[in-house]
């Protein structure tokens, strides 16, 4: 009898407590959902998701607000410069690609010792991660939100994985992955792997936002298409499965970069916001401010030392001073003091100036709309669904 219990405790973490899919869409903003009547959103399948189950009035993300750091952010319950994932990857070169060099325990990984199958599409740091099913994010070309499907089909696990999809949905191995070809492989894996956890990212709306802003009509569309791939998703899952939507950041629109720089020197700028690492460097920035727009310097709201403390980076401890950007700048290096920006819409501004998202449901979850919360916070919620032990570092 003791034998057989052993072995009934041995293979009970094999079966996850609740079957989970992880869709993370890339810049969602968490006004997209607040403010859908507004926005004039046709969401369906988002709103039933809300209505039927939790959703955060926001989630506030931690140092940098950026992709690849965010998302490590939602796996592992840590800060970028904790889990050593302190920006995107983009080639050449492979820091920040693979799996390996996360310095703390992740979701996935705390899966695989549970026993249980995962499945990753174009989740951000999947290179070789120890996942069944893995599309990972990576590529040597770009066009949009869309990767080239050669290099993931290259990474892929097992190797024959984009073959294996494109005999039951034969436009799959297109010359680019988006977030369409993203959802046919989620469905495939759902239906041919059967996961415990699979965590999926889409990239388009992240995409269009940058050349549109957020809220334009077209970021609109992006949205009420994406909805239409959750729709997709959840007809895929299995019974008594649960899904989460996720995001990584907020996003703002820019209409001007300051080089501030330029006019003080020792100013350490970051995107959305700039540390004054001295007195001399603080008292300059709060004279530039006071000038207000004659000449616009885009010097925004004064961070609080006690905030700027609860959100740990690389950048300065203990700074002199912090100041957000003004709404609609951003700062950056550059030849010129004031430059109009590339992008019409951007995201690594400081984390309290806009918040993610998190939406929860499934077969045992009641209807709940959470306070807010930390995208740290997110991995444990999530292994509580799995239940799987997890515990943030």
């Amino acid at each position: 009898m003791r034998r057989l219990a052993a072995f009934v405790l041995a293979v009970a973490p094999l079966v996850a407590k609740q079957p989970l899919v992880v869709v993370s869409v890339d810049g969602l903003d968490n006004r997209y959902l607040a403010d859908a009547d507004r926005l004039g959103l046709k969401i369906p399948n988002l709103r039933r998701l809300m209505r039927d189950g939790q959703w955060s009035a926001g989630v506030v993300g931690a140092v940098p607000t950026i992709t690849w750091p965010s998302h490590t952010s939602i796996l592992t319950g840590a800060d970028p410069v904790r889990h050593g994932i302190l920006a995107n990857w983009r080639p050449p070169g492979e820091k920040y690609l693979d799996y390996s060099q996360i310095k703390v325990p992740t979701l996935l990984g705390a899966a695989r010792a549970a026993g249980l199958k995962t499945a990753s599409v174009n989740w951000p740091v999947t290179v070789n991660a120890p996942v069944d099913w893995n599309l990972p994010e990576v590529f040597a070309k770009r066009r949009g939100g869309a990767m080239d499907t050669r290099s993931i089909a290259a990474k892929a696990n097992p190797p024959d994985l984009v073959e294996r999809i494109a005999k039951d949905f034969p436009s799959f191995p297109q010359e680019w992955m988006d977030d369409r070809t993203r959802t046919q492989a989620v469905v495939w894996i759902l239906g041919h792997g059967h996961p415990d956890l699979l965590v999926v990212h889409l990239v388009d709306l992240d995409s269009e936002e940058h050349e549109t802003g957020p809220f334009s009509a077209e970021s609109k569309a992006i949205v009420e298409r994406t909805d239409e791939l959750i729709g997709e998703i959840v007809r895929a899952m299995p019974a008594g499965g649960a899904i989460a939507v996720v995001s990584d950041h907020g996003f703002e629109r820019v209409d001007r970069l300051v080089n501030l720089a330029k006019v003080v020197p020792g100013v350490v700028q970051s995107g959305g916001f700039v540390v004054a690492p001295d007195a001399a460097t603080a008292e300059k920035l709060r004279e530039l401010k006071a000038l207000g727009a004659d000449p616009d310097y885009g010097i925004g709201r004064e961070i609080p030392s006690a905030e700027y403390g609860r959100f740990p980076s690389t950048l300065p401890q203990n700074p002199a001073a912090v100041f957000e950007a003004a709404e609609g700048v951003m700062f950056g290096i550059g030849p010129e003091l004031f430059a109009k920006p590339e992008e019409v819409g951007n995201h690594g501004h400081w984390p309290m100036r806009y918040r993610s998202v998190f939406v929860l449901s499934g077969a045992g979850v009641r209807h709940e709309v959470l306070p807010e919360f930390s995208i740290k916070d997110i991995a444990g919620r999530l292994a509580g669904v799995l239940g799987v032990p997890f515990q943030a570092p």
